[in-house]
């Protein structure tokens, strides 16, 4: 029996240091963090309400600038895919962590400098390297040497430009145009400014991935296809002809 009735004994012993552990009075720790959430909502005013506004705050903020951004639509520019008032979402993260913006993507930038004091959004036409030239026998803008079909997401009844140009596009820089020419300032205008209308890559602040706003216009963005079968620009073409213009 005695046998039998020390391994009890022994556990009953242990039971005060586990409850003592696991009793619901906090630690000195346990405690400073338990009231570090009524402590701040207490300097509050509006206590704990004021405090989930605040933090919510906080993570919009942190959102907007390191993740995405609303951009409105401020012009006809980039109709018909994009109208006035429309509300695009800007994937700020698109292009870091050595990623870079491909022919066909629709891009925010800060024209301050080349453009505008203003931010401006865009279709990248030419990449550095990119020959861009207007336009080809059938009056369509070509990039390397191929031609590309822009139907897809030109303004109807829309020419590819009515301004001739021939443009090395430097490396680090994009050649850029609206998809409403008619209606759009873009590289074509400021050939002749300092930068020949080439915006740098450091001012991109994102690709537009969405329309988030109206609803009823809520789509995702997809960069098109016609520039899928534009070859790599050679080598040597920037630097014959870089930044020419006609």
């Amino acid at each position: 029996m005695d046998t039998e009735a020390q391994p009890t004994e022994r556990d009953r012993s242990s039971r005060p240091a586990a409850s003592e552990e696991t009793s619901g009075t906090p630690g000195p720790e346990g405690r400073s963090r338990s009231a570090l959430v009524p402590r701040v909502a207490g300097w509050l005013p509006g206590g704990r309400v004021t405090l989930t506004l605040l933090l919510c705050l906080l993570f919009l903020l942190a959102l907007n600038t390191f993740v995405a951004r609303p951009f409105q639509i401020p012009s006809g520019s980039m109709e018909p895919g994009l109208r006035v008032g429309d509300r695009v979402l800007v994937n700020k993260v698109a292009y870091r962590f050595g990623a870079e913006p491909h022919r066909g993507d629709v891009v925010v930038f800060d024209g301050t400098g080349y453009f505008g004091e203003a931010d401006y959004i865009k279709r990248v036409v030419g990449v550095g390297g990119d020959r861009v030239v207007c336009c080809d026998e059938g009056g369509r803008i070509r990039v390397n040497g191929r031609s590309v079909d822009e139907s897809g997401f030109l303004f109807p009844g829309d020419s590819p430009s009515t301004v001739s140009f021939d443009v090395v596009v430097p490396d680090g820089r994009l050649f850029v145009l609206g998809d409403h020419r008619g209606d759009s300032s873009d590289s074509r205008d400021h050939l002749g400014s300092p930068g020949g209308g080439m915006i740098p890559v450091r001012d991109v602040i994102g690709r537009a991935d969405w329309i988030v706003w109206p609803l009823d216009h809520a789509t995702r963005l997809h960069r098109p296809d016609a520039y899928a079968r534009v070859p790599a620009a050679e080598a040597d073409a920037a630097h014959p002809a870089e930044g020419a213009h006609g």
